[in-house]
């Protein structure tokens, strides 16, 4: 696994840019290393995170706002401060019905995102 950033101690969240993911929904990585990542997601009302999968054990806290997630079979409505986990390769997504931000924690990190 080639990783060019080692995790950075200390992270200046303003000094990061936000990328373009899809319509209503951008992103920070915020650090990572080999094994471990955290990346911020924000979006606009209506914005969707679509369904998909992957080899990564996600773990994601809810900073602000309001989302329906779905992990495989099932639909919860989550608000601030509320969490989900989604084992590694099982279908999920999420639809914001509330402005909001994602703060999701992958492991391994996701060479996808670098």
């Amino acid at each position: 696994m080639a990783v060019t950033q080692s995790a950075r101690l200390f992270v200046d969240d303003q000094s990061l840019l936000w990328e373009t993911v899809g319509e209503g929904v951008k992103r920070k990585i915020m650090t990572y290393d080999a094994n471990l990542m955290m990346v911020k997601v924000a979006f606009e009302t209506g914005g969707v995170g679509a369904v998909h999968r992957h080899v990564h054990t996600q773990m994601s806290y809810v900073e602000s706002g309001t989302f329906a997630i779905t992990i495989a079979d099932e639909t919860q409505i989550l608000r601030q401060g509320d969490v989900f986990y989604v084992p590694s390769n099982v279908w999920h997504g999420a639809v914001c019905e509330e402005a909001g931000m994602l703060v999701d924690v992958f492991t391994p990190m996701r060479e996808d995102f670098v």
